[in-house]
C-alpha cells in the first residue's frame, strides 16, 4: 500500500486517481500509523514552502517521514513535496526543509532570462543526468512532463537525476537512495507521468 500524505496542502484527487490507474493500492492519510504501515510514501504539495513546512511540522508527520525514509522506505516528493525533501528554501525568507537530500530551493528568477514568464508553467522535456534512476525505466530522454513552479532545486547536483530547460537547465528530479523527488507533476503529465508513477510503485 502507498500512503499519500495529507497535511492540508493541495488537491490529492488527481494523484490518487493516477496511482489507481497504474494498479497501485493507494490511500490519502494524515495518520502516522498508516504511514508507518505503508510500503511506500508520497509527499505531495502546492503553495508556499514556509506555510507547507509549518503545516507538516504541526502534524508531527515531518518526523514520521524522516524516520521512515531513513529506515529505507521509498519516498517520492512531488512539486513542493520534492522541494521540502531538501535542506532549506529561500522562498519569502529562509525555511528549514526535511534535509533528506542535500541542496536548497532558490528562485528561478536568479538563473533564467528576464523575459521569461514566472511561474514556469507548461510542458518541458526531461534531460536525464548520468545518475541513472529506476524511476525513469519506462520513459525516454526527451519525454515531456508538466511543470508549475517559481523556485527550483539548487546546489543539489549530486542528487539530480533529470533537468529541464527553461532559459537555463533547472532541476527536474532528484534522488538519493530510496528518497526521490519530481519538480513536475507526474499526475498531470499524461502517459509519461503514469509510467513514472508505475516505476515508483514497483
Amino acid at each position: 500500500m502507498i500512503a499519500v500524505v495529507d497535511y492540508g496542502v493541495g488537491n490529492l484527487f488527481s494523484l490518487v486517481s493516477s496511482l489507481h490507474a497504474v494498479g497501485a493500492d493507494a490511500i490519502v492519510t494524515g495518520d502516522a500509523d498508516e504511514i508507518r504501515k505503508a510500503e511506500k510514501i508520497i509527499l505531495p504539495g502546492v503553495g508556499a514552502f514556509g506555510d507547507a513546512a509549518a503545516k507538516l511540522r504541526s502534524t508531527g508527520l515531518d518526523k514520521v517521514i524522516i524516520e521512515e525514509a531513513k529506515g529505507g522506505k521509498p519516498l517520492l516528493g512531488i512539486c513542493l513535496g520534492m522541494q521540502m525533501l531538501l535542506e532549506k528554501s529561500y522562498e519569502y525568507g529562509e525555511h528549514e526543509g526535511l534535509g533528506l537530500i542535500k541542496g536548497e530551493i532558490r528562485p528561478i528568477s536568479d538563473v533564467i532570462p528576464k523575459d521569461l514568464k514566472i511561474p514556469h508553467i507548461g510542458w518541458n522535456a526531461l534531460d536525464f543526468t548520468e545518475n541513472k534512476s529506476e524511476l525513469f525505466k519506462y520513459i525516454k530522454n526527451g519525454d515531456h512532463v508538466y511543470f508549475v513552479h517559481s523556485y527550483y532545486g539548487a546546489n543539489c547536483a549530486d542528487a539530480t537525476i533529470a533537468t529541464s530547460e527553461y532559459g537555463a537547465p533547472l532541476t527536474a528530479a532528484v534522488q538519493s537512495g530510496n528518497v526521490m523527488g519530481c519538480q513536475f507533476h507526474p499526475e498531470k503529465s499524461g502517459k509519461v507521468g503514469l509510467n513514472i508513477l508505475k516505476a515508483f510503485c514497483e
